[in-house]
């Protein structure tokens, strides 16, 4: 069974994707660090670079977004065959001071801005809308080549004059009155940012892409998703009316979850959350990989750890590889790791166990939505696999980096505690009469918390309930501890007297 599950708080949004019981991709969206990926700009070029072949443009982001020749060119240019665009300069093309209107394809990550393309793309349901461009092409992901063929002729008599249409994958089997539909909505959509653009000063933004529920909607709910569960009022009215303009047949699927128990316990996944942020990981076998990343790229090793095998070393070292194949492959999706990855199997003599572990991994990567290559074996036993960079790793949603150890290890950051506390409130709330809650916390932690102060006031309004929060010299970076429950004259005699 595959599902979609939605846990909404105050501050965070966290969505599960869940096939056959487990984890495979997780998105987390905070209320003050929202993905920009799909917005829209109108910016203003700050400097060009001609021997980088690329330049700086302001669209209001702390950093200036970076802008490659190659997504400056008009973008018909994409779709003519041996363009390498060597013969295309930078400056020709733009100048600094000119205003223009780009598009995030990548997310700011580290000390490096966002990256931005003048090629304007709008996602629908089954189509993307490509209104700088005049032409057809249909998802590689779609093998059948009667389908392809059929495909291009249902869009080609929906599509709009001189505009490019893009047939996503779940189009497969559509009809063209579901294209038709794709097509005015996203017709519509592009008419409003028409008028957005003429409007105001650079830098600004004209166009928001859906937030995180929605898009997921828009991207990925479809019929191979059995149940979409969330736990939002809000969030569930939203989807029942976006479902049923875009797919209503999608409706009974949409469910709104309100039971007692947190919703990510219930369906199990809190646990393999937890898994999705440690170094090592144990295979069932008994075998293990650990994962380290630095910038550059990501290093995954795989051992044969307690797994002792049954027949011979050469079984042991083949069957503890198949399986590392797998996990390696499920840890890249859920981790969202991209970049240059490099896996250190163990090594192998026999040819065709060496092929038939590559093969486990390429079929378990066709499972990701996000492109990855798998560029073979060396005789070390090394593969190197390459895999888009297009948001920020989940580790570095959820870590930060460590102060007693200097950056070498890391603990828990201040959102994630923060999304424990209104946890504990809301049990608290639930299952007691108590009117105060006192927690303590490690002191930089108490900080961290403190430098926007009206969190924890939204939380004591949303809940009813008196927090407070105080340091604790000896307490874990990671320790949430609660100093005890009760009444506020009690809970406020205690304070004072700590």
């Amino acid at each position: 069974m595959n599902q979609i599950i939605v846990d909404t708080t105050m501050n965070e949004t966290r969505l599960a994707l869940i096939e056959n019981n487990e984890l495979v991709e997780l998105y987390i969206e905070r209320k003050n660090n929202k993905r920009i990926v799909g917005n829209i700009y109108k910016g203003r070029v700050t400097n060009v670079l001609p021997g980088m072949q690329a330049a700086f443009v302001d669209i209001g982001l702390e950093k200036n977004s970076f802008l490659y020749v190659k997504d400056a060119v008009p973008q018909e240019y994409q779709y003519e065959e041996n363009e390498t665009f060597q013969d295309i300069a930078i400056k020709d093309l733009i100048k600094p001071g000119q205003e223009i209107i780009v598009q995030v394809t990548k997310e700011p990550i580290g000390t490096k801005g966002a990256r931005v393309t003048t090629h304007i793309t709008l996602p629908g349901r089954y189509l993307v809308l490509m209104p700088y461009t005049d032409y057809l092409g249909v998802s590689r992901r779609i093998t059948s080549e009667e389908e392809r063929i059929r495909l291009k002729k249902a869009v080609e008599e929906v599509k709009p004059q001189n505009m490019g249409v893009i047939v996503r994958t779940v189009a497969e089997g559509k009809n063209k009155e579901a294209f038709n539909d794709d097509i005015k909505f996203l017709l519509k959509l592009w008419q409003k940012i028409e008028k957005e653009k003429k409007l105001g000063f650079a830098p600004r933004m004209i166009y928001k892409d859906f937030d995180l529920v929605d898009r997921t909607i828009r991207d990925i709910f479809s019929i191979n998703i059995d149940k979409f569960v969330m736990n939002n009022t809000e969030d569930y009215k939203g989807a029942l009316e976006l479902v049923d303009l875009i797919s209503p047949a999608l409706k009974s699927r949409i469910e709104l979850y309100d039971e007692e128990l947190e919703i990510f316990q219930y369906y199990n996944i809190e646990t393999q959350f937890k898994n999705s942020i440690l170094r090592k990981i144990w295979l069932k076998s008994g075998g293990y990989i650990v994962i380290d990343s630095t910038e550059a790229l990501t290093v995954i090793d795989v051992n044969t750890g307690k797994y002792v095998g049954s027949i011979d070393l050469e079984d042991t070292v083949f069957k503890t590889n198949l399986e590392a194949a797998q996990e390696i492959a499920k840890q890249l999706r859920l981790r969202d790791i991209g970049g240059i990855i490099i896996v250190d199997f163990i090594d192998m003599t026999n040819e065709d166990y060496v092929e038939r572990v590559l093969q486990a991994l390429e079929q378990s990567l066709n499972k990701d939505r996000t492109k990855t290559k798998i560029l073979g074996m060396t005789s070390l036993g090394l593969v190197e696999i390459t895999r888009k960079k297009v948001r920020q790793r989940l580790e570095s949603l959820l870590l930060k980096q460590c102060p007693c150890c200097e950056g070498t290890g890391k603990v828990l950051n201040e959102e994630v505690l923060l999304f424990r506390i209104e946890k504990e409130v809301k049990r608290t709330k639930i299952h007691t009469n108590a009117e105060a809650i006192v927690f303590e916390v490690n002191p930089d932690v108490y900080d961290g918390i403190f430098k926007d102060k009206s969190v924890i006031k939204e939380l004591e309004e949303e809940y009813g309930i008196k927090i407070w929060v105080l340091p604790k010299k000896d307490a874990h970076f990671n320790d949430l501890h609660i100093k005890a429950r009760g009444k506020i004259e009690t809970m406020e005699k205690l304070v004072k007297e700590i």
